[in-house]
Formats: C-alpha cells, sequence, structure tokens
C-alpha cells in the first residue's frame, strides 16, 4: 500500500447548509491555509463553496 507521507484527509463541508459532503486529500506541508472549493451540495442542489472543517 503506498504512504501517504504529508498527505492527510480533510473533510469538506458547505459554507450555506453546513452539510459534509466530501472528504479529500491534502498535502499540509505545500498547502498551509483551508481549502475554499466550489463543489456541488446535494442538500441545496446547486454549486456552493465548501470549506475545510476544523
Amino acid at each position: 500500500m503506498a504512504k501517504l507521507g504529508n498527505r492527510q484527509k480533510k473533510t469538506l463541508v458547505c459554507s450555506e447548509c453546513g452539510e459534509e459532503n466530501y472528504r479529500v486529500s491534502k498535502n499540509i506541508k505545500n498547502t498551509t491555509d483551508r481549502l475554499e472549493i466550489s463543489k456541488y451540495c446535494s442538500r441545496c442542489k446547486k454549486h456552493t463553496m465548501h470549506k475545510e472543517k476544523k
């Protein structure tokens, strides 16, 4: 099995409804700030900003 090394799994939360929709892998050494990605939310039924959970 491959090593993850500096990569950690992070949860993305919808900024409008607060639902945890996505889990992504992030390199913590290269990307020190929190992720903010526009993704589709199945609860809101539209594209919204998803932010990394604390």
